[in-house]
């Protein structure tokens, strides 16, 4: 097993002596504006073919990064023809709040010890005519989008208070190389790696709340589906429970537990345990019918899972002891796969009508349901982002199966892998 060793990349505040750094929350709902966003080009000190590459790089990186957010608008470039260039060191607010800029990012790329570059990004309130915050990042080549993804987080984090993403990452499984292994890649789908190495099948990986760990089921031992962790860090896989049947593992948001499906004890059941794999507790006993796909709710109180005690396969919630349980979807013979989003109020999950698997939005609130896709491919295995603005998910779509990203409103469909299969999507929290 290869260690899987972390990008590191130096991080610091730009300590601006004109004013301190404030928060500003600005609130964001459906079918509230974007945030006007200015984006200029960022400045260049010097003339080095490297530093202008990062500069072309990271504005790149963050442009697309603001815009897949749905919290901010970027205003189109032409119309920064009808204002002065933008001088760092100057800011003319009424130029940039007169074409409707309500937020300005001002960057600055500078050379560095040996291969570095030095970035700095400021954030400007242009109505306010106040500097908000600024970050400063020191990185080679390799890391530029790095760079790029951590102040697009920053941008997200300090302006609307909502969990970032663009440092989050995907596990997922793909058969590109000739066996199902565990694979990662950025949210986007860049710098996928492979995390496994093994002559039998893994599949359904979880990621731990943390990022550290994963847990995921393998093949690996006599044939046997067993659940594992793999501890990113020490690049050390141990077992969490190796008899009967194990697989569908989920941890609960707060990191404390695991949850998971085994036939342990002859039937498929819903079980927790402890992060580490210990004091397994069995939840259901439902003998002759099967409970799987646990998910847990984003307080850790609930877990919502299917079960075809009715006679076909629902959705049903229970709290995290196993009592109070109460089935929550009504209508339709099959119903898989549901992944509780982190604010709360939605369920996606995938429902057959017809022999067409799509994905579903089950709000709780309002018990009202929206399809999410819309085609004649398989779509399945869903996983929110941590914002629970996007989706991740596997489909057909193209002819293999693929790992795609949609938005909870049923827009900016992605495709983010395209070598070998690839399946079974975890999105880091």
């Amino acid at each position: 097993m290869k260690k899987i060793t972390p990008i590191c990349l130096m991080s610091v505040f730009l300590c601006l002596p004109l004013c301190s750094q404030q928060e500003i929350y600005l609130t964001l709902k459906e079918g509230v504006p974007a945030i006007a966003l200015a984006l200029p080009d960022f400045f260049v000190s010097g003339s080095s073919p490297r530093a202008k590459e990062a500069a072309m790089e990271i504005h790149r990186v963050i442009s697309e990064d603001l815009a897949y957010s749905r919290i901010f608008e970027l205003l189109p470039k032409k119309y920064y023809d009808y204002i002065r260039a933008l001088d760092p060191k100057n800011i003319s607010y009424k130029e940039w709040e007169s074409i409707q800029a309500s937020i300005l990012l001002a960057g600055e790329i500078l050379e560095g010890e040996g291969e570095n570059i030095v970035f700095e990004g400021k954030v400007y309130d242009v109505k306010g005519q106040r500097f908000i915050f600024g970050k400063r990042y020191q990185a080679t080549k390799s890391v530029y989008r790095l760079a790029a993804h951590r102040m697009a987080d920053e941008m997200v984090k300090n302006l609307s208070g909502e969990k970032p993403i663009f440092t989050s990452k995907i596990v997922f499984v793909s058969s590109r190389d000739g066996n199902d292994e565990l694979y990662m890649m950025d949210y986007d789908g860049q710098n996928q790696t492979r995390l496994t190495f093994n002559k039998t099948r893994d599949y359904m990986p979880a990621w731990s709340p943390d990022g550290k760990k994963i847990a995921f089921t393998s093949y690996r031992r006599l044939g046997e589906a067993g659940l594992y962790l793999l501890d990113l860090e020490a690049g050390k896989i141990s077992p969490v429970s190796t008899r009967g049947t194990n697989f569908a593992s989920s941890f609960s948001p707060d990191g404390k537990r695991m949850a998971f499906c085994s036939t342990m004890d002859g039937n498929s059941e819903i079980y927790v345990a402890a992060a580490d794999g210990r004091n397994v507790k069995r939840l259901t006993f439902n003998e002759g019918a099967v409970d799987t796909a646990p998910s847990w709710s984003p307080t850790s109180r609930e877990i919502a899972f299917v079960s075809d005690r009715s006679g076909t396969p629902q959705i049903y919630i229970m709290d995290a002891e196993g009592s109070n349980l109460r089935r929550v979807s009504f209508g339709g013979t099959y119903h898989d796969s549901p992944a509780w989003s982190p604010t709360g109020d939605r369920i996606v999950y995938v429902s057959r009508v017809e022999n067409i698997f799509d994905l579903y939005v089950l709000n709780l609130r309002t018990n009202q349901i929206t399809k999410l896709t819309e085609s004649n491919a398989r779509n399945e295995s869903p996983s929110w982002s941590a914002d629970g603005r996007h989706i991740a998910f596997t489909s057909n779509l193209g002819g293999s199966l693929q790992i795609y990203t949609i938005d909870y409103d049923a827009t900016n469909l992605r495709r983010l892998t395209s070598q070998g299969t690839n399946k079974l999507p975890d999105w880091s929290r």
